[in-house]
């Protein structure tokens, strides 16, 4: 139902391209096109609410600006449905074969940081590293999921999801915002990304996806370096991007940056 695929393929599916994530760079990760089934995103665009800045989440400050909604109780019933599905047995072994991870995966019933992402005129985010531990089940994050919602979307809009290598000199890869465009990486202390060029769009259209977040128990000893963190914000070379850490305390109330981190 919920898939472009038969259920049955996608065990297929993962062991086919385990090694292009695990050996993709500037870290694993892997992109795939027309995934879902397109009458399902359809209906979770047509629900995508209007009004995500009076009732989710607003973030505004120099390394972002971004709108995102994890509420289950503000999200339609198909929206609902289908993270449920992403939260799946299923799909869960999917993404565990598929990326080589030897921890069981978790699922999130949080939705932190997750859920629906909406950046409108003018919005951004910056590159960054991800928070490494679920506040509440004190986990490690391993794994994010982004699924597109765009139609009509142009190059010169922008919004397109970069990824950098561990230095910080290059973008390694830029990633199109296509509908029904899903992207699979890892999340480690050294897997920069983000989408810092500013959208540039009009009031009628915006930078709409899904994003889901996995975690295990654990994880491999050399993905510790920088122990317990906080989102990381890195810059770009010849920019003045933030570059410094959000103080772990704040990260999901007041905002404010602590920088100079020792990275």
């Amino acid at each position: 139902m919920y898939l472009n695929i038969n259920y049955s393929n996608l065990e297929k599916v993962a062991a086919e391209n385990c090694n292009n994530y695990v050996e993709a760079e500037p870290f694993p990760s892997i992109v795939f096109d027309n995934f879902f089934n397109t009458t399902i995103l359809e209906k979770i665009l047509s629900d995508f609410p209007k009004n995500i800045n009076k009732i989710g989440n607003e973030y505004k400050n120099k390394a972002e600006k971004k709108l995102s909604l994890n509420d289950p109780e503000k999200l339609s019933e198909s929206t609902n449905n289908f993270i449920n599905y992403l939260n799946s047995a299923p799909f869960v072994k999917f993404l565990n074969k598929l990326t080589g991870i030897k921890e069981t995966l978790i699922t999130d019933p949080y939705l932190v940081g997750g859920g629906l992402h909406e950046l409108r005129n003018g919005g951004h985010l910056n590159v960054h590293a991800d928070f490494n531990q679920h506040p509440k089940m004190k986990l490690d994050r391993r794994l994010n999921i982004l699924i597109y919602l765009n139609h009509n979307w142009k190059e010169n809009n922008g919004g397109h999801l970069e990824l950098w290598d561990r230095n910080m000199k290059e973008c390694k890869k830029k990633i199109f915002p296509l509908f029904n465009r899903m992207v699979v990486f890892s999340t480690t202390d050294f897997s920069y990304h983000g989408n810092p060029d500013i959208v540039k769009t009009d009031d009628n259209n915006s930078r709409k996806s899904i994003a889901l977040y996995y975690y295990s128990n654990g994880r491999p000893n050399e993905e510790r370096e920088l122990g317990l963190h906080s989102t990381i914000f890195r810059k770009r070379p010849g920019t003045d991007d933030i570059d410094g850490n959000l103080e772990f305390k704040k990260l999901f109330g007041k905002i404010y940056f602590k920088s100079k981190k020792k990275i």
